[in-house]
């Protein structure tokens, strides 16, 4: 017969294992979904940063031959021979100035319609390799019926279409190189006149798709409207013969996708770019289950080793189940929850009685000790100021901000360094070279006193500047300057004069795509400062 705590015991192993086998299957379920869903949203905000860029580029493309045009269809005061010819050297002219502007550009290009003039057949200029723009022989549209617009679609689509037109890549005849053409109709008096457009190549749009990557193996391509794929990083699409294609997967209406391409499946998702085309953006599914897969695996280890610790306390309590128990049993349960602020008054001279008291004294020096470790973690001992690791929680949380969809998030970064530490050490020994970090320390809290200050380093510093202290920022840097300035003229011993370089970069949302750019610009703006002192002293 097996007593009452065996059976206590075999109970609450039971229990124990199908909870924890719950939760495991939970966790490790929730763990997949958040390791998709992370991956999910990273190909959206890639995504959406890629296409926002080079739809600025098509955009800047765009609004170069619509200034041109402008200019022409201003320019424009008949159809004869020699006054389209004077328009358009004067047009000439001013393309060179506005395409030697624009990124990419490899020809362009204005052709008079053969049924306005027979004679003037407009110009053609080609980017050389010394970037600039030398005119080429046109190409003769005269033999040519300009109402196909299977032939010669840079000329005849714009012309029955009667609208600006993006055209699918296509090889030119003459230099016989992969293009993008942008196309635009020129009229008169409503009468077509011909076309003006330009044609670009892959570069700036590469270089654009090429900074677009995930995992180990994501990766971005471009493909027209017809499914065609237009750039790719992994394949030379200006070289081929025959125009590849995107997966199938990729040409529904469904923007994000599992498809599979050379036998690996593949999560991808795509954006229509405001030419027509779409970006699209995927990484191998392995690799995002690789992510998740590692989460799962430490979830399931955590819960093995919990239901191990669960068994063994189970087995050495359960023989005393008894009221004081169950409350110590509510108290570890608050414990647990984060509540340090209890106390269990069972006061008998038994068993439970001592490990009552065990467990009082266990909650107050645990309050302690979790008190003591955060004074610890993130406090600085020399300077009494917060550490790295405080810095890096506060950056964190600037993070958190940053990422808010409506957010009006303000600071600036200023970092400081000791130039004098090393000679100090040296020549008055690391007492003395502590001391100097300790004024260091105090000069900028006093001008800074309205912001966090951070030691990140040995004689790094940090601050960053928010609300008041950001307003009055750069009177506050000036205010530090002259702070530093005067113990170096009034202090008597030379440890106590700081010469401290400093940078201040003030965050920009329009460029500034994470807090550690500004950090790091106000590093390199500490460093350029230090090398300036520096120069300046060599040069005394």
């Amino acid at each position: 017969m097996r007593s009452i705590r065996t059976k206590i015991t075999l109970l609450c192993t039971c229990m124990i294992v199908a909870t924890m086998v719950v939760a495991s299957v939970y966790g490790i379920s929730a763990v997949r979904d958040m390791g998709y869903a992370s991956a999910n949203e990273t190909l959206k905000r890639l995504c959406e940063t890629g296409e926002k860029n080079l739809d600025n580029y098509f955009s800047s493309v765009e609004q170069s031959v619509e200034m041109v045009e402008a200019y022409i269809e201003s320019d424009l005061d008949g159809a004869d021979d020699a006054r389209l010819q004077a328009h358009l050297d004067r047009v000439s002219e001013i393309c060179k100035r506005i395409m030697s502007k624009t990124d990419g550009v490899m020809t362009y290009y204005y052709r008079i319609d053969p049924a306005v003039s027979t004679n003037v057949g407009g110009f053609w200029y080609v980017r050389g390799e010394d970037g600039e723009f030398y005119p080429h022989e046109v190409t003769d549209i005269t033999q040519y019926d300009t109402s196909d617009t299977s032939k010669l679609v840079w000329f005849t689509v714009p012309k029955e279409n009667g609208k600006p037109v993006w055209l699918p890549p296509y090889i030119t005849d003459n230099l016989g190189a992969r293009v993008l053409s942008f196309n635009i109709p020129i009229y008169h008096e409503g009468t077509f006149v011909g076309v003006f457009g330009i044609e670009i190549d892959y570069s700036t749009m590469a270089e654009q798709v090429d900074n677009i990557s995930l995992y180990d193996s994501g990766y971005a391509f471009i493909n027209d409207t017809e499914g065609g794929i237009i750039y790719h990083p992994r394949m030379d699409v200006t070289t081929m013969e025959e125009q590849p294609k995107v997966p199938d997967g990729l040409l529904g209406e469904d923007n994000l996708v599992r498809y599979t391409y050379d036998g690996a499946e593949k999560l991808g998702i795509w954006l229509p770019l405001e030419n027509g085309m779409r970006l699209n953006v995927c990484v191998p599914v392995k690799e995002v289950d690789a992510g998740w897969k590692t989460w799962a695996n430490n979830v399931a280890l955590t819960f093995l080793a919990m239901l191990a610790l669960f068994i063994f306390l189970a087995m050495v309590f359960s023989g005393r189940i008894t009221g004081p128990l169950r409350k110590l049993t509510g108290m570890a349960e608050r414990v647990d929850g984060g509540d340090y602020d209890c106390q269990l008054d069972y006061a008998g001279k038994d068993e439970v009685g001592v490990l009552a008291k065990t467990f009082n004294r266990l909650v107050a020096n645990l309050k302690v000790y979790i008190g003591d470790l955060n004074d610890l973690a993130y406090a600085d001992a020399l300077t009494s100021l917060r550490n790295k690791g405080a810095f890096n929680y506060y950056m964190e949380g600037l993070r958190a901000q940053m990422s808010e969809p409506e957010s009006n998030l303000a600071f600036a970064v200023v970092a400081f360094d000791c130039n004098n530490l090393k000679v100090i050490n040296d020549e008055f020994g690391h007492d003395k070279g502590d001391i100097h970090l300790q004024v260091t320390a105090q000069i900028i809290c006093e001008t800074f006193d309205h912001s966090p200050v951070f030691r990140v380093g040995g004689d790094e510093f940090v601050a960053v500047l928010q609300g008041e202290d950001y307003e009055n920022r750069d009177a506050l840097l000036r205010a530090f300057d002259e702070a530093c300035a005067k113990t170096r003229s009034t202090a008597e011993d030379a440890w106590k004069k700081v010469d401290i370089a400093r940078g201040m970069a003030v965050y920009d949302p329009g460029e500034d795509n994470a807090v550690d750019d500004v950090a790091r610009r106000a590093d390199k703006l500490m460093y350029e400062n230090k090398w300036s002192v520096k120069g300046m002293k060599t040069e005394r």
